[in-house]
């Protein structure tokens, strides 16, 4: 080969090799300006985020979920896996060294002997020993093996986003379930308020009845009511029973194992959550930056297989010793150099196919980042306008649980006076319990709220670029 035509070789090879490095493709999708509901002027999450509602329990509670939980120990080693197979991606980039022990020995047993035979009538027994170290190597002339190394890692860094994408959905979840408990006990104690008040309407009503003031239909009445209020008790008392066993079933431990909240809900705070530009959201978000990071490994397996249809070129070299006896295997020593090309010629179409696969996962891969970017601004957006639709609510709900405890209390008193009939006390019983109820309800839907932004927003996560 002359000098020119080994330039020409030279820069193809590069060229080629300069394609394994191609970026993967961009998304084509804009990230809007701001959000569109409200935000607040808060800081952004931080790694420990959880830790701006101020409970000590639910702080213990995610420490025993990072240290336990089953679904992050397999993301985990799901990581260890990945780490293994970029290893092994990036050791053809490298000569391999191969050391080789040998020795034989061979017996004439009977008969003179024939030509496949070392050994004969005259020589009955033969011994030879070897000593070799062989290296061979692959030329990655098209960029290949590079590329090869290059998807592992991506996918390397794929199975971290997704272990981050876990663990934030493990806390996230173990929030929810955690106020979900208090939200319940909450509920119980209103019910059994409410109980307890509808109770003593009911001994009123008993004893207005015996002195003639009340009828039989009253007396039914507020005994409907009771029942009614009873049978609530027992249903919320299995729904929270419910919650402690999912709460300890992302501890990674059974529900016996759960230890007793001592803890209100109103004592949990909600913070105030900054939701930064939505340009910030593509590098705060896990579940994007491992889409990302796949789509960039498609995208050098299309190399690979664009590659695996170009000659191969491997070197090798072996040093080796032999002799008859052991004691002699190092008195003498040769070496042997090789070089080898091969090319594909026919494959009936897998080859060509091989990279068409890759081209098709490249597209499906595009697809699926822009479907969790556009997925994450909906995330966003849903959690401002739930924070910012609770918190409307809850002040009209505030305001009518304080007029419904006022017109109870007067309904009550203007009853046992006689000047009320029981029909108004039930009522205002009812709605009491109701707007109570409801404001549970709202508070947790607003800690659940926050929760939901902070997942939204990645949590405190941030890809390292």
């Amino acid at each position: 080969m002359n000098l020119p035509s080994r330039i020409s070789l030279l820069t193809l090879s590069f060229a080629l090799a300069a394609c394994s490095t191609a970026p993967a493709p961009a998304s084509g999708i804009a990230a809007p300006t701001a959000w569109q509901g409200r935000t607040d002027a808060g800081q952004l999450p931080t790694a420990q985020w959880w830790q701006a509602f101020a409970s000590p329990e639910l702080d213990q509670l995610i420490q025993r979920a990072l240290a336990n939980a089953h679904d992050l120990a397999a993301a985990t080693a799901q990581v260890r896996q990945a780490q293994a197979r970029a290893v092994i991606a990036g050791a053809p980039l490298l000569p391999e060294l191969q050391l080789g022990l040998d020795g034989s020995r061979q017996h004439l047993l009977h008969g003179p002997g024939n030509d496949p035979l070392d050994v004969s009538r005259s020589l009955r027994t033969y011994s030879t020993y070897g000593l070799q170290l062989t290296a061979s190597y692959e030329l990655d002339f098209w960029g290949g093996l590079r590329a090869a190394r290059a998807s592992a890692l991506h996918e390397l860094d794929a199975s971290r986003f997704d272990r981050q994408t876990v663990e934030l959905t493990l806390v996230s979840a173990v929030a929810n379930a955690y106020l979900q408990g208090l939200a319940l006990e909450e509920q119980l104690r209103i019910a059994r308020l409410n109980l307890r008040n509808a109770r003593d309407v009911l001994n009123l009503v008993q004893t207005r009845q015996q002195a003639g003031s009340a009828t039989r239909l009253e007396l039914a009445q507020q005994r409907s009511l009771v029942a009614a209020q009873e049978r609530q008790v027992p249903l919320l008392e299995q729904q929270w029973q419910d919650s402690r066993v999912t709460l300890a079933t992302l501890l990674g431990d059974p529900v016996q194992a759960l230890p007793a909240s001592h803890q209100a809900l109103a004592s949990v705070q909600w913070p105030g959550i900054g939701s930064g530009v939505p340009s910030e959201l593509l590098s705060r978000r896990p579940d994007i930056a491992a889409a990302e990071a796949r789509l960039a490994a498609a995208n050098a397996n299309i190399q690979v297989a664009r590659a695996a249809m170009l000659p191969k070129l491997t070197l090798g070299a072996s040093l080796g010793t032999g002799a008859n006896a052991f004691a002699e295997v190092l008195d003498s020593s040769a070496y042997t150099l090789t070089a080898g090309l091969l090319a594909p010629v026919f494959n009936n179409g897998r080859l060509r196919a091989e990279r068409q696969l890759a081209e098709a996962e490249q597209a499906q891969l595009l697809e699926n980042y822009r479907s969790s970017i556009l997925a994450g601004f909906a995330d966003v957006e849903k959690a401002l306008n739930a924070i910012h639709g609770v918190d409307r609510q809850r002040l009209w709900q505030d305001q009518e649980v304080q007029e419904a405890r006022t017109a109870f209390d007067l309904a009550q008193q203007r009853y046992g006076a006689g000047a009320e009939t029981l029909l108004t006390v039930l009522e205002t019983q009812r709605t009491l319990y109701g707007a109570q109820d409801q404001q549970a309800q709202l508070r947790l839907a607003r800690l659940q709220g926050s929760v939901a932004l902070y997942k939204a927003l990645g949590g405190g996560w941030r890809v390292q670029r």
